[in-house]
């Protein structure tokens, strides 16, 4: 795609992402931000806070989104690709919608998005769909035009995204003892979330157990341990495996928790266990908090010797694949010819998110879809 370093007809790309507390009195307020509606007492979140406050009160999700707009506005100049870049959160500052105001204010028009999430399922792609539907709905009650938003698809097997997984397991490995590296054990981990949810996740032909949530999971594991095995010979064993679970306890979530994992795995005798959080795209809370604080503390309580594996962050073959799927998208929306890039038995996600596509409980608009009420 060296022809076409022009992301017509897209005048700005939006990185969107999560947000996080940045001190301690941001804690509270940006808790409420994440369970607005759902009635939960300030002393639970003050209980669900202490997380953050081990930390002084700071996820490092804002710093390393900074980072990571840094690295592609570096990568975008480097390469003659003029596209401005913004950065609009969903629970914290920068907020969304002021975002997209500032957008609207220098005049663009046709906005890509970049959702910091690679993989189907309602909280991972449509609930961001929703928050725009929300923030363009906003600005058009304030006499404003929307920008037209389309939202590239999903990066999870997209080798930009996979490769420097695969060199963090293989630097993982290669940390541990060894005499108990031949036989380490790799959890793959990533967040669970309710099987109701996971189940309907992605288009509706792949609904069923797990749906394209799993699905999408274990095809990155698959790929990762293929290539670990090619590099050092050893076939070690794996398994996905999931952390960060909230909600109510009689609801069902995905499951085996790594904990408890890595409680099975000592007892039936593993050497070692390398943790590869392929779910996640940075190194923020529920990485330093549900891996390296909680999970570590369970392996060094069982005498179990593990190492954690870099997420992907700015590594720079992260943001050229991002460069990558800008080009892409925009080739796509020009007509003309253009060969995905994607490795797996899944082959690329879709560009547009069809009807029926990882539903909410409750029916709220959605942008950036096939049933987009903003066209």
């Amino acid at each position: 795609m060296s022809d076409a370093l022009d992301a017509t007809p897209y005048d700005a790309l939006l990185l969107l992402s999560f947000g996080g507390p940045e001190g301690p009195d941001d804690v509270v307020p940006f808790l409420e931000n994440v369970t607005r509606g759902r009635g939960i007492p300030k002393e639970r979140l003050k209980e669900v806070g202490q997380h953050y406050f081990l930390f002084g009160g700071v996820s490092p999700i804002n710093d390393q989104n900074r980072a990571l707009l840094d690295a592609l506005r570096k990568d975008f100049a480097e390469h003659g690709l003029d596209l401005p870049i913004y950065w609009g959160n969903r629970n914290w500052a920068p907020y969304l919608t002021d975002t997209l105001r500032e957008m609207v204010a220098d005049g663009r028009r046709r906005v890509l998005v970049l959702a910091t999430s690679a993989y189907a399922s309602y909280s991972g792609c449509r609930q961001y769909r929703e928050n725009l539907a929300d923030s363009l709905a906003a600005l058009a009650a304030e006499g404003l035009e929307p920008p037209k938003i389309d939202k590239l698809r999903h990066y999870f097997n997209h080798p930009g995204f996979l490769d420097p997984m695969i060199d963090g397991v293989l630097e993982s490995l290669a940390d541990l003892p060894e005499d108990v590296r031949a036989g380490a054990h790799i959890a793959f981990t990533t967040h669970s979330i309710p099987t109701a949810s996971a189940d309907t996740s992605g288009p509706v032909e792949t609904h069923g157990e797990g749906g394209a949530y799993v699905e999408e999971h274990l095809d990155v594991a698959e790929l990762i341990a293929d290539a670990v095995r090619e590099r050092t010979g050893v076939d070690h064993p794996w398994r996905l495996v999931y952390q960060s679970r909230s909600g109510a306890p009689q609801i069902p979530w995905l499951e085996p928790d790594i904990c408890d994992h890595l409680e099975a795995l000592h007892g039936a005798g593993v050497p070692a266990v390398v943790m590869a959080p392929i779910g996640f795209v940075s190194d923020h809370m529920e990485v330093l908090y549900d891996l390296d604080t909680e999970a570590r503390a369970k392996a060094e309580e069982l005498g179990l010797p593990v190492r954690r594996s870099a997420t992907v962050g700015d590594d720079p073959r992260f943001t050229a694949a991002i460069r990558d799927l800008v080009l892409e998208r925009a080739a796509v929306e020009s007509g003309r010819e253009v060969t995905p890039c994607a490795l797996g038995a899944l082959g690329a996600s879709h560009n547009l998110c069809p009807v029926g596509c990882c539903p909410a409980r409750a029916a709220r608009p959605a942008a950036a879809g096939a049933d987009s009420p903003y066209a």
